[in-house]
């Protein structure tokens, strides 16, 4: 089983910056995917940045050049460096591990970016 933990929401002023992370534990695959989703009120989740264990990265076209996805293998850790936030950028951020075919969720983080 595998565990994961978010930490680093909270509220920022538009053009702000937060950085969230996300810890796993438990029976980790070493060859595994991790993602950043979101979720917005009366929105589906949608993907915001992904990257493989080897450092490839792909992102949403919305957060392109504001978002940076980065993990430490060591640690287990992803983490998710958002700069110039926008409101539309306010949503639950939950972070994915895919490893063996199979997902594990976080149980999400509330970012809130203010006008």
């Amino acid at each position: 089983q595998v565990q994961l933990v978010e930490s680093g929401g909270g509220l920022v002023q538009a053009g702000g910056s937060l950085r969230l992370s996300c810890a796993a534990s438990g029976s980790i695959f070493s060859i595994n995917t991790r993602a950043w989703y979101r979720q917005a009120p009366g929105k589906q989740r949608e993907l915001v940045a992904a990257i493989t264990r080897g450092g490839s990265t792909n992102y949403a076209d919305s957060v392109k050049g504001r978002f940076t996805i980065s993990r430490d293998n060591a640690k287990n850790t992803v983490y998710l460096q958002m700069n110039s936030l926008e409101p539309e950028d306010t949503a639950v951020y939950y972070c994915r591990l895919s490893a063996n075919w199979v997902d594990y969720w976080g149980q999400g983080t509330q970012v809130t970016v203010s006008s």
